[in-house]
């Protein structure tokens, strides 16, 4: 492996980076360096997001910067205003020495006025954000036309975000010989098109393998009844008395609840969502990176562009659809050539979600044991045990009273000391395990599928949107539908069964499960009725858009394909 000298960086930056204790570059920027310094070529980067992305394409941009040319030499793209304010300091910290070098960021949420003044001073790199750069690109404040470098940063989370209109905007107003760096954790088929249309036989670099999540991570799933989910976590989060990590939910509302509870319960978290304002959301992510917060309750899109070294665990409280958010998610952890652990919840439903993403991500899922109360208590207490080993005590502070200690604990010996002392911090955790009972579900377990609320009637859901309804009189043949819309319209199963009774009318008709995913819903409704829903949402939506679907049919005939396209409005609006 070279170092960065052999890389031929010139002083300036090798001095900057020394002292940022930079000492051999990682497999991505070795090839990186040596690719873009060496040819005149674009490149398609391929890896995981603290691998050390910013320095492989920062520090050879930075040397290719023609510095008696006052205009926009290079352009970097990043998904989120923390992603772009962070390329933004790394690339300002290796450039320390380059005098006469600027670099600006502009994002969301800021000034746009102080942004512009910025611009006026003539910066040779630009740091963006799509949305904010289009604003300024459309009101004719910032000049493209000298891009040398037009750099993706996290590619495939941009696109994730809805930013494909903007990315085809942006790129099209820079010039046609620019060369055009794209970097991303894993390479979906919306990647793959910006590469065709937008790049000239680009060189690419994988380090590791393309949508696999890092090496450095173990993955670990713990199965459990829905209802047994938050406690499944808090005794994760026992059994880890060091955790630092980030705990994945899918909605803004499970996030703030999850965050709660745990607040409530005791624990050192916080909620990061949507939500949030701009300085709520800055304060938040404070007191997380200073260590003040143990645990980030997060929704994946909040999370994006979030930049922590030192994270042990990643937490999937809900697994997500797709194998590319658990890539990006994992990825938060074992960082920096440290070790991490994603850790996924899953109810008896959910394993074969996990099978695929083993599959897809060609990584080894290892499934544990929920711990028990007596193993959770066992860990708390050795870890009070090692705190107090390890206590650094000030004798100044001390002997003065020790005097009047000694005489306090006079008629108590050592063990009873020991005892009571431990006991004053141990007490909370061994009273709330007292016969704590086993929360794991073995595999021929169907009670989280009966019944996961304690009852057996209404309906029952799973955290991923999932309803089952005992409407249906019996366990007949079902017929599945699909809709064409999702998680990104706010659809929900509430809102799915709402349609249905709506459009249909006869609530003798039994619904199974429903189904929420991010572009598509799918319900299950008894076969016996298959070709009444189908008719009544033909009569309904006449004239609007919406694809309805059989996609699966059980009953008699076999499976049967039948599609009616037609438009409508989202429910309730």
């Amino acid at each position: 492996m070279s170092n960065f000298v052999e890389l031929g960086l010139k002083e300036e930056i090798l001095r900057s980076i020394g002292e940022l204790n930079f000492e051999t570059p990682t497999p991505i920027q070795e090839r990186v360096i040596n690719t873009l310094l060496e040819n005149d070529t674009d490149l398609v980067g391929l890896a995981q997001t603290g691998t050390g992305k910013t320095a492989a394409f920062g520090l050879p941009v930075l040397q290719l910067t023609d510095m008696e040319v006052s205009s926009i030499q290079t352009l970097v793209l990043a998904p989120t205003r923390e992603l772009c304010m962070q390329i933004a300091r790394n690339l300002e910290s290796y450039a320390r020495y380059i005098k006469g070098l600027r670099v600006v960021p502009v994002y969301g949420g800021e000034n746009i006025v102080k942004q512009i003044n910025d611009l006026k001073r003539k910066p040779q790199i630009v740091v963006a954000t799509p949305g904010r750069l289009v604003d300024l690109i459309k009101r004719k404040r910032i000049d493209l036309s000298g891009i040398r470098y037009a750099i993706l940063d996290e590619a495939d989370e941009m696109l994730n975000m809805g930013f494909k209109d903007e990315l085809d905007f942006i790129l099209d107003t820079t010039p046609d010989e620019r060369r055009t760096l794209l970097f991303s954790a894993t390479m979906p088929a919306e990647v793959s098109r910006i590469s065709k249309n937008y790049m000239s036989n680009p060189v690419e670099i994988t380090v590791g393998t393309k949508n696999s999540s890092t090496k450095n991570v173990e993955h670990w799933f713990f199965t459990m009844r829905e209802r047994n989910r938050y406690p499944a976590l808090k005794r994760i989060v026992d059994i880890n008395p060091s955790i630092y990590g980030i705990v994945f939910c899918r909605t803004r509302q499970e996030t703030r609840d999850v965050a709660e509870k745990l607040m409530q319960d005791g624990y050192s978290a916080d909620a990061l969502h949507g939500d949030l304002t701009q300085p709520a959301r800055d304060a938040v992510m404070q007191k997380f990176r200073s260590g003040n917060v143990q645990l980030l309750v997060a929704t994946d899109v909040a999370a994006r562009g979030l930049d922590v070294n030192e994270l042990t665990h990643v937490i999937n409280y809900n697994l997500p659809d797709d194998p590319e958010v658990y890539t990006h998610r994992s990825g938060r952890t074992g960082r920096a050539h440290s070790k991490g652990i994603c850790i996924s919840l899953a109810n008896s439903s959910e394993r074969q979600r996990l099978y695929r993403f083993q599959k897809v991500l060609k990584n080894k899922f290892i499934q544990k044991q929920v711990p028990s109360g007596q193993e959770v208590c066992e860990t708390q207490l050795m870890s009070i045990v090692d705190k107090l080993q390890k206590v650094d005590v000030d004798q100044t502070q001390i002997d003065p009273f020790i005097e009047r200690i000694e005489e306090k604990l006079a008629e108590m010996d050592r063990e009873q000391i020991i005892r009571h002392f431990v006991g004053m911090e141990f007490s909370r955790f061994a009273e709330y395990y007292k016969n704590a009972p086993d929360l794991n579900v073995s595999d021929s377990d169907r009670g989280d599928r009966r019944n996961h609320h304690g009852d057996r009637g209404g309906y029952r859901s799973n955290e991923r949107g999932e309803r089952r309804g005992d409407r249906r009189g019996g366990r007949g043949p079902m017929t599945r539908f699909s809709i064409g819309m999702g998680e990104k319209q706010n659809f929900t199963p509430g809102k799915v069964l709402g349609m249905i009774n709506n459009v249909v009318g006869d609530k003798t008709i039994g619904v199974g499960n429903i189904d929420i995913q991010h572009k598509v819903s799918y319900f299950d409704v008894d076969a016996r009725h298959e070709q009444t829903v189908l008719e009544a949402f033909r009569k309904k939506f006449q004239g609007r858009r919406m694809s309805v679907e059989v996609v699966k049919s059980s009953g008699g005939g076999g499976g049967c394909q039948k599609r009616y396209n037609r438009k409508m409005s989202m429910p309730g609006k």
